[in-house]
């Protein structure tokens, strides 16, 4: 495994870096207060070429390699979650999902335009009752001549506001359960969709989450993604790839705790010292400097199976975990160096650690990646490549 960056992957660091610090961190502190959404961040990135950063340029994007995208999200999330998480969703989750899956026709109607960033795409599983427990969801989808008819909810939705393509799950027939979901590509402007924001958040105040709803809506059966019963293995396919954003993403977060963090240590002094000083200060600092390699470790390695077009359910499983849990306790014990200030948005270190529990709890809890890895260790799951897999990456810069 190579562990240089190449000259357009650094480059890539710069621009996102630079954006971060221009276009997010002087307004980040106000948005979060007021729980001010700017979907004119969106079009910004989409101007970066940031929206379809990995996806080929057949079809809009910047045909960068997978590596590229966690790139893309460390320094995303090194502002704030509520920006990595809409590239996780819209990239990771719908247009990969998409690459993945979706025929040419789909590929050219929605995934195009959603690669250039002119449309933006979201994912709707979770319901108010399914959570972890996939097949206990309620949506259906009827079949009705040339259509289906969608009806239900779900929940938890990011950019449920905002997004104008969703990739959505429904039964298609209830009695084979797993077997029996299937997967839509829904358009907002369709009758009977509706949507509602979720206010009152712990944390990513400033991002778009709510509900979605379905009310006998007609989704035309060329909107099928894959075929009849496949949703199940589609849905496990996208969080595969929007858990390996949110591994990267956290990878940002520690990174933002260690910089606020010293420049804290450099600035504060208590018994005639700089706070750096003390031996319990610096065992934190060291505490997330090992997080931040380990959990960067974990998901370009994630990442370079992606690049192989190899399965790699189990590798991206260990990174969202390890990396989440890493970036939970580095916020907490930046919050601890910055002591009393540390509780107040004077400094960001609060919001980093009202930003990080989500991401232990969305695309799969701590504790079902705990499970996870304990049942391959054992020998209970394997993993089989899948008749539709990521396409792998070509050193040439294409996607093959």
């Amino acid at each position: 495994m190579n562990f240089n960056f190449t000259e357009e992957q650094n480059m890539l660091r710069d621009t996102v870096r630079s954006f971060v610090d221009k276009e997010i961190m002087p307004y980040i502190a106000d948005w979060d207060r007021q729980g001010q959404f700017d979907p004119n961040i969106y079009n910004k990135l989409a101007n970066l070429g940031l929206m379809g950063v990995c996806i080929p340029e057949e079809y809009g994007g910047s045909g960068m390699d997978y590596n590229a995208l966690a790139i893309v999200c460390e320094e995303l999330e090194r502002g704030d979650t509520a920006f990595r998480t809409a590239v996780s969703v819209h990239t990771g989750l719908n247009s990969m999902t998409l690459l993945q899956w979706g025929n040419e026709e789909q590929k050219q109607k929605y995934l195009t335009p959603q690669a250039k960033g002119n449309k933006i795409g979201a994912f709707g599983l979770t319901e108010p009752g399914a959570g972890s427990d996939v097949a206990a969801l309620q949506s259906t989808a009827v079949k009705d001549g040339d259509h289906y008819i969608l009806n239900g909810s779900k929940t938890w939705i990011s950019l449920c506001d905002v997004a104008d393509h969703f990739l959505v799950f429904a039964y298609t027939e209830k009695s084979k359960k797993h077997h029996g979901i299937s997967a839509f590509i829904v358009e907002r402007t369709w009758d009977g969709f509706s949507s509602k924001a979720i206010k009152g958040k712990h944390g990513i105040r400033s991002g778009n989450t709510g509900e979605i709803f379905f009310d006998n809506v007609r989704v035309p059966a060329e909107n099928l993604l894959g075929e009849e019963g496949e949703g199940f293995k589609i849905a496990m396919s996208a969080l595969d790839n929007g858990r390996f954003t949110v591994a990267a993403g956290a990878v940002g977060q520690i990174m933002a705790c260690i910089e606020s963090s010293v420049k804290y240590c450099h600035e504060r002094e208590t018994f005639g010292k700089s706070i750096g000083r003390h031996q319990l200060v610096q065992q934190m600092i060291a505490k997330m400097e090992a997080g931040l390699q380990m959990s960067r470790l974990l998901v370009y390695r994630a990442g370079e199976l992606k690049n192989e077009g190899k399965r790699n359910t189990r590798e991206t499983s260990l990174a969202k975990w390890q990396a989440c849990d890493f970036a939970n306790k580095a916020a907490d014990d930046a919050m601890q160096i910055h002591g009393a200030y540390g509780y107040s948005d004077e400094y960001p270190v609060e919001r980093y650690l009202r930003n990080s529990k989500a991401p232990v709890i969305y695309e799969g809890t701590r504790e079902i990646h705990t499970v996870m890895q304990a049942e391959y260790v054992l020998g209970y799951r394997t993993d089989k490549p899948l008749n539709k897999m990521l396409p792998a990456w070509n050193p040439d810069k294409e996607l093959v």
